[in-house]
């Protein structure tokens, strides 16, 4: 089944984003009283759907925004990749939390060229699972999840193809 009003220009997503603040408020409440379980399976499914039809190479906007956890072994496997010892990879493209956690030096990330990863085969899990719309739990993430509306635009139109698989009615 495929959606034929998918929207990918990120200026009119971020612009629509802008004007929905406050019905996103509402569409998390309402959503608080649907079954968890009857919502992932509609998120998981438009989300094939919807991620089926956006091409993200002409895109890239997450590798362009957001901050990446990297594990040990991600950046082992990188280093190993560009003959790099675990510490000159870390120095040249990592940093290290006050947790002790790994994350990119760098935003954008900087093995993004144009749109697209040159380390696509070994990229970081955190990228790998984005935009994690096939987790459970869905309900519950919804807040995190909108906080990548106005970047992602699968993200968007899962929430707005949501929104009308769910009834929801904003007046």
């Amino acid at each position: 089944m495929a959606i034929t009003d998918i929207t990918t220009n990120l200026e009119a997503i971020a612009a629509m984003a802008e004007t929905r603040v406050t019905e996103h408020e509402r569409f998390r409440s309402f959503l608080q009283g649907k079954d968890a379980g009857s919502v992932d399976e509609m998120v998981s499914r438009l989300n094939e759907t919807v991620s089926a039809q956006v091409d993200c190479t002409q895109c890239g906007n997450c590798c362009r925004s957001f901050m990446i956890n990297v594990s040990k072994e991600e950046a082992g496997a990188l280093a190993d990749h560009f003959k790099l010892t675990g510490d000159a990879f870390k120095e040249n493209y990592l940093e290290e939390s006050l947790q002790g956690n790994l994350i990119m030096k760098s935003i954008p990330c900087s093995f993004l060229s144009g749109n697209v990863c040159t380390v696509y085969p070994l990229r970081f899990s955190g990228c790998r699972e984005f935009p994690h719309l096939d987790r459970p739990g869905f309900t519950g993430r919804l807040f995190g999840t909108l906080q990548y509306y106005a970047t992602c635009p699968i993200i968007f139109n899962v929430v707005e193809q949501l929104k009308t698989a769910t009834g929801f009615n904003n007046d």
